[in-house]
């Protein structure tokens, strides 16, 4: 049978009243989810639907209460996840998450090296350097990058050594003058100095990273920029988080697979290829199901295949209200359900259980309800249970230049247009907010996040989500 956390009774004048005076509060633990509100009732949909001739409300009104976000991710965190690793070449390394604490074995830079192409020189001898009244050295030589045969010369007052990028300073030298600041005589033998030299053209043993530090902790995201500074450190192998598996199952009757004919009244199935790349984006690995007609033997059967060999279950379509929404139904009957709908728009009738111990998540069939729930419950879970320290998502404020009309009770995010502007970033209405829109959620820039109870009037300043 299916639990819910405790619920409050269903809403009634009276009940309305009390949760003015004091809300619901859900406080969980790793081995309990508990909800202390006036009076407590452990509620079940089984135990609504036995009662249903009693109570005499519709399947609306016998659901499960709606939670907001905050308290559905606290209640999404108490499900942890496999977390496991393995070590992989760095070249396979990019956009994985390190298992790990990166510690340098290295100085860096390991010696005193040259910035510039110039004169490894002693600055006492360069401060009175002028361009129409240059000083004059003694030329004793170059230091070339990687040169490791023999020392080269100190040098000492009155000379000055060739030396190019990277390579080490000689010893006697203390500064650096750029090779475009000097003229070099016919013979070779002396170089003209027109201005002083710079000792901050020099790079220290160690200014950028020290022996035994803690370069990037345990669940850093391996980017491009990261990926260069392990080469830097020796790095040829990295201690990785292995790749999550997550399995999605798109199910209804009128989807198709792409490259099939369209019948009256089908669709092509978009939401697991879009699910799928929103999996890669977190560096996890995807594997997309069959769809999945609307019966409950079949979605069992593809349920526990799933299950067979994923970390985590992603369906889509099938949590509503519906007749023929058979993921809420056998996940009531068969599952484990944590919670189910959401004070979010659009994505409110979103459910999060466990199928045979597997983590699952059901997303509405709507697209763009599928995506913002994923952005919104299903990555934040996956980068806590994983300590991944991104990707993160990227919040801006922003002007609305149009209203934007927000739910009373629950997180709103639209799609809006930005304009970048000398105030500051303008956000506009494009397109209408129907979820079945996903034209609107791929040519818009950011989503609202327009907490409940918000007016969305034109002008107002607001946070929102860049896609």
């Amino acid at each position: 049978m299916a639990r819910y956390p405790e619920a409050p009774p269903w809403p009634t004048e009276e009940y309305s009243a009390a949760m003015t005076i004091n809300p619901t509060k859900i406080m969980m633990n790793h081995n309990s989810m508990t909800t202390h509100h006036p009076p407590s009732h452990e509620i079940s949909l089984r135990t609504i639907s036995n009662n249903r001739a009693v109570v005499g409300r519709n399947m609306g009104e016998q659901t499960p209460y709606f939670i907001s976000v905050d308290e559905a991710l606290e209640i999404a965190y108490q499900t942890p996840l496999p977390i496991t690793s393995e070590v992989v070449e760095l070249a396979q390394a990019d956009n994985r998450l390190l298992a790990s604490d990166l510690i340098s074995p290295i100085d860096d830079p390991p010696f005193d090296n040259s910035a510039m192409d110039g004169w490894a020189v002693q600055y006492q001898d360069t401060t009175s350097a002028r361009e129409e009244a240059p000083v004059k050295l003694e030329i004793i030589g170059t230091v070339q990058a990687a040169e490791t045969s023999t020392p080269p010369p100190v040098v000492g007052a009155g000379q000055a050594m060739r030396i190019m990028t990277g390579a080490p300073m000689p010893e006697g030298a203390d500064s650096i003058i750029q090779i475009e600041h000097t003229t070099v005589s016919k013979d070779e033998k002396q170089v003209a100095l027109h201005f002083p030299s710079k000792p901050n053209f020099i790079r220290r043993c160690g200014e950028n990273l020290v022996a035994g530090q803690i370069v990037f902790p345990s669940g850093t995201l391996l980017t491009p920029e990261r990926l260069g500074l392990c080469a830097t450190m020796g790095f040829g192998e990295l201690k990785v988080q292995s790749k999550l598996k997550i399995a999605i199952i798109s199910t209804g009757d009128e989807i198709i697979p792409l490259g099939q004919e369209l019948k009256p009244g089908q669709i092509y199935e978009s939401n697991s290829h879009g699910l799928a790349a929103l999996v890669k984006w977190l560096g996890h690995e995807p594997t997309i199901h069959p769809n999945v007609a609307d019966n409950l033997n079949s979605l069992r059967k593809a349920l526990d295949q799933a299950a067979k060999s994923a970390d985590i279950i992603i369906t889509s379509g099938g949590v509503s209200m519906g007749e023929f929404d058979f993921v809420r139904k056998i996940m009531e009957e068969e599952g484990d359900v944590h919670f189910w709908r959401v004070k979010l728009r659009p994505g409110s009738p979103p459910l999060f259980g466990t199928w045979k111990d597997i983590p699952l998540w059901g997303l509405p069939g709507n697209p763009v309800s599928s995506h913002v729930v994923f952005r919104v419950l299903t990555a934040p879970w996956i980068r806590r249970q994983s300590k991944a320290s991104g990707p993160r998502e990227v919040k801006v404020r922003v002007r609305l230049a149009d209203p934007v009309k927000a739910m009373a009770d629950g997180l709103t995010l639209r799609r809006i247009d930005l304009e970048f502007t000398p105030e500051g970033l303008i956000g506009r209405v494009t397109t209408h907010q129907g979820s079945s829109n996903l034209h609107g959620l791929a040519t818009a820039a950011a989503l609202t996040l327009l907490p409940p109870g918000s007016s969305g009037a034109a002008g107002e300043w607001i946070d929102a989500l860049l896609l």
